[in-house]
């Protein structure tokens, strides 16, 4: 599976963005679709994921409320809304799919490039 993430950019708090992730190379409703983020301080931490044929999502404490996961099986791509931005939100963002409906960066096999969102205050 190959994974393009984009629309990344710098937003003002409370404000939005809509990150999407295209994918090729293998059924797009067979994977398991996730959002994870990154700082240089901290480790990959899980954002949201969306299960096979989008029947099922999860998101962390911290984004619920506020970020949306879906996927569009005839685009082959999956978003991740981002709604009432803040400052922590800033981070490198991370587009993965996999087997297993995880809660771990260990659980994804393919992984998109990134896309950096930043959050001014």
């Amino acid at each position: 599976v190959q994974l393009q993430a984009s629309g990344g950019g710098l937003v003002q708090a409370e404000g939005s963005l809509r990150l999407s992730c295209a994918a090729s190379g293998r059924t797009f409703s067979s994977v398991v679709l996730g959002w994870f983020r990154q700082t240089p301080e901290k480790e990959r931490e899980f954002v949201a994921i969306i299960g096979r044929n989008g029947r099922s999502t999860s998101y962390a404490d911290s984004v619920k409320g506020r970020f949306i996961i879906s996927s569009d099986n005839a685009q082959n791509t999956v978003y991740l809304q981002m709604n009432s931005l803040k400052s922590e939100d800033t981070a490198v963002y991370y587009c993965a799919a996999g087997g297993v409906y995880g809660y771990s960066y260990r659980s994804y096999d393919y992984w998109g490039q990134g896309t950096q969102v930043t959050v001014s205050s």
